[in-house]
């Protein structure tokens, strides 16, 4: 597993290479026992060199880091997807200033991992305002919020890939959703990873506290059999 967190941001990509993955609470302000949670998930400096290469070789610049572990945006899904820590993780900083385009080009950069088995995760948020935040959400999503998401997902299912990286000018309430962008950006690593033909399924939809979106795709290969 790649897994590619919107809450590790580095000046160039950077990949971890440990052989045991620590459990990074990297949040303030909830109950104890989310604290108290472990995901100690093998990791594999074997892929990680893998990873470091193929960027290297795309022209892209790849520190190795020897320490780091799994954040949130990393462990929190996957505990749901494996919840017994048995896949091993390898994990991927984005790089908030440099945008979508860069993004997808180490997401293309990455596709040979995908002819491995190594699955490539994208974790973010479709929307991501923590200003609008509705901790009673009973208005129901904002126009604002289902516009842009509509929008997204026409662009992901129609390969409209030069409107998905340009989306902050082309989308409506680009803005809106997503203040700085860090929390999309793994979408585009994923996409790419997926290679130029790839077809997307959104296997999930849903929204909360009123304006965040969890929408939830998978990108495979067009002569790739569903599973």
């Amino acid at each position: 597993m790649l897994a590619v967190s919107a809450h590790w941001e580095t000046r160039v990509p950077a990949v971890n290479a440990v052989a045991v993955n620590e459990t990074i609470h990297d949040f303030r302000g909830f109950p104890q026992e989310l604290y108290q949670l472990r995901y100690p998930a093998p990791g594999s400096p074997l892929v990680a060199g893998e990873v470091a290469a193929l960027l290297e070789d795309a022209g892209l610049e790849c520190f190795v880091d020897e320490e780091r572990g799994l954040d949130h945006g990393a462990w929190v899904p996957l505990m749901l997807m494996w919840p017994q820590a048995q896949v091993p993780v390898v994990q991927l900083s984005i790089q908030t200033a440099r945008g979508p385009k860069h993004h997808l080009a180490i997401g293309r950069a990455l596709e040979p991992l995908t002819s491995d088995g190594v699955l490539v995760l994208g974790s973010g948020s479709f929307t991501h305002d923590l200003k609008s935040i509705q901790l009673d959400a009973g208005s129901g999503e904002p126009e604002w919020v289902s516009a842009f998401a509509q929008w997204m997902d026409a662009a992901i299912a129609g390969h409209r890939t030069d409107d998905l990286i340009h989306y902050r000018r082309r989308a409506p309430f680009a803005a809106e959703n997503h203040p700085t962008e860090e929390h999309l950006l793994p979408l585009f690593v994923a996409l790419g990873a997926a290679g130029r033909r790839a077809r997307a399924e959104r296997l999930h939809a849903s929204i909360d506290y009123g304006v965040l979106r969890m929408d939830a795709y998978r990108f495979a290969q067009e002569n790739e059999p569903n599973r």
